[in-house]
């Protein structure tokens, strides 16, 4: 099986930046592409971003093209997410996730086999 932990979460000013971290352990040789998604209060996950295998292929959501980035280190079995420009309207539980081999990149919660607890991140205006 596949654990994923996430870390990096806090709270930041409107206009700072952050960067999470999810590592995964465990049967590692299973996880091919990776995403990271968030959950607000009271509403389900929300698709961010996710990256290929070879960490060649991105894909984000249109709320945080330009402001975020999505990478990855196979050699640490790590992926991050750093986030720049930070609007209160980020504010969320932010959790990844991980495939076992689909042939392209997944922007719902119904294409990812594993996933973390998540790590908040909070916003202030």
């Amino acid at each position: 099986q596949v654990q994923l932990v996430e870390s990096g979460g806090g709270l930041v000013q409107a206009g700072g930046s952050l960067r999470l971290s999810c590592a995964a352990s465990g049967r590692t040789s299973s996880i091919n592409n990776m995403a990271w998604f968030c959950q607000a209060p009271g509403k389900e996950h929300e698709f961010v971003a996710a990256i290929s295998w070879g960490g060649t292929t991105t894909y984000y959501a249109d709320s945080v093209k330009g402001r975020f980035t999505i990478s990855r280190d196979n050699t640490k079995n790590t992926v991050y997410l750093q986030m720049n420009s930070l609007k209160p309207e980020d504010t969320a539980v932010y959790s990844c996730a991980a495939d076992r081999g689909r042939l392209r990149l997944g922007g719902a919660e119904r294409d990812y086999d594993y996933w973390g607890q998540g790590t908040q991140v909070t916003v202030s205006s």
